[in-house]
């Protein structure tokens, strides 16, 4: 099984940037679907962006031309780049991999590994 550890987060102001990065150990993240949510209190988790095993990715409206998924299989690591950030933004951002043989990369039932999450803050 493999474990995700996220990094990058902090406090930012609105307009800033952010690259968040997950890091897996365990096995390599190259069969793996891998995804981006993010939740604030009292809301359900939200999906953020997600990366296929072959590099296609999906966005979640709120975040489209915005936020950028890669995938660097060799290091085993999958980033986020958020740009032009918004107040809005501001949650617990969690790394996600799955492995289902047909994934609705949107839906949270997609990915069964989950890391621990990482404070995305703005300030307007």
């Amino acid at each position: 099984q493999v474990q995700l550890v996220e990094s990058g987060g902090g406090l930012i102001q609105a307009g800033g940037s952010l690259r968040l990065s997950c890091a897996a150990s365990g096995r390599t993240i190259s069969g793996y679907h891998m995804g981006w949510f993010r939740q604030t209190p009292g809301k359900e988790r939200e999906f953020v962006a997600a990366i296929s095993r072959s590099g296609s990715t999906n966005y979640g409206n709120s975040v489209k031309d915005r936020f950028t998924i890669s995938r660097e299989n060799t290091k085993n690591t999958v980033y986020l780049q958020m740009n032009s950030l918004k107040p809005d933004d501001a949650a617990v951002y969690y790394c996600a991999a799955g492995q289902i043989s047909r994934p609705n990369y949107y839906s949270s039932n997609t990915y069964n590994v989950w890391g621990q999450g990482t404070q995305v803050t703005v300030s307007s």
